[in-house]
């Protein structure tokens, strides 16, 4: 149990939010009157009120709201708790607010003022982001129920489409959707749709925050599996894993080698970040559908492994 602390809100994007004494959310929005409000997964911000105290006794003066956090509350180490966490706050389960946690964390792209005068800011670390799934006005002193993620939640999934002409905007993706479309109907939540160049620096760090961040299940690319100089999804895809799962490759090669001897030249590669599956497809359509089909039968039961979902691997006798 938690304590909601302070409510903040900005009107402006980029300016510091200040404390207010209530705050109606709306689903699937965010709270009324908050610049970061809208229809995306960062819809409200939320900090401990202990990571603040914390950052205050190093000297540094700060008002709530500083850090650009909608909620501050107390009783919760956020960044402990994994995405997909939902947090009642006040009332009768009809009459709260639920939110759910989709991000740990963030990029920091310009340091802010705390950053410049004490060389460190707790928000893109400490702090996490929600949706609003119910609705309804809070206030300071409200009672937080933390509800750990349903055991039969759908796995989580994300595609990402390496593409110098796509990211451009001199071609059209096709293999991206097709992923989604083919994921969706098999009962997965597909949560991000990616479209970067065939840029290493790039790849790596959207994988990181697709794994780390979002806690994605799954991550499927599509692209920068070949020959070519620009070619570098398989080495980003090694880079970020902890461990590697060359079985998937070597099947969906051995499966498209009985559709085409150049299925050879793929150097997809596959592996595993903390609980996050990366597995590299080919960039064109036809790969990427042919690929699915050999994919999709075996992925689900990965999935369980992977995240302590299941813990046999074996039937019984």
């Amino acid at each position: 149990m938690g304590k909601l602390i302070a409510i903040c809100i900005s009107e402006k994007r980029g300016t510091q939010k200040q404390p207010v004494p209530s705050a109606v959310l709306k689903p699937d929005h965010g709270i009324e009157g908050d610049a970061h409000a809208g229809n995306w997964h960062r819809q409200v911000s939320l900090l401990g009120l202990e990571k603040i105290e914390a950052f205050r006794a190093k000297g540094a003066d700060v008002d709530l709201g500083a850090f650009g956090e909608n909620l501050i509350i107390e009783g919760f180490d956020f960044r402990q708790k994994p995405v997909g966490t939902r947090f009642q706050i006040g009332g009768s389960d009809e009459g709260s607010v639920l939110l759910e946690m989709t991000q740990i964390g963030k990029e920091c792209h310009s340091h802010c003022a705390i950053f410049h005068a004490m060389g460190d800011c707790i928000m893109p670390r400490e702090g996490v982001f929600a949706k609003v799934i119910r609705g309804g006005e809070i206030h300071p002193g409200d009672e937080v129920t933390e509800i750990p993620p349903a055991a039969d939640r759908p796995f989580t999934a994300a595609w990402v489409t390496m593409s110098d002409k796509g990211a451009q905007g001199l071609r059209t993706d096709e293999s991206g959707p097709l992923i989604g479309r083919l994921l969706t109907e098999e009962g997965y939540d597909v949560i991000e749709e990616v479209l970067i160049p065939d840029d290493r620096g790039t790849i790596e760090r959207e994988l990181i925050r697709l794994a780390d961040q979002r806690q994605v299940n799954v991550v499927i690319t599509t692209g920068g599996t070949g020959f070519a100089p620009r070619d570098v999804t398989p080495e980003a895809t090694a880079a970020v894993c902890d461990r590697m799962a060359p079985g998937i490759a070597e099947a969906i090669r051995a499966y498209s080698m009985t559709k085409t001897p150049r299925a050879m030249l793929s150097r997809a590669a596959a592996g595993i970040r903390g609980q996050t599956l990366i597995i590299n497809l080919p960039g064109s359509p036809k790969a990427v559908k042919e690929s699915m089909e050999i994919l999709l039968p075996s992925l689900r039961h990965g999935l369980e492994m992977l995240t302590g979902r299941s813990g046999e691997c074996g039937q019984s006798v």
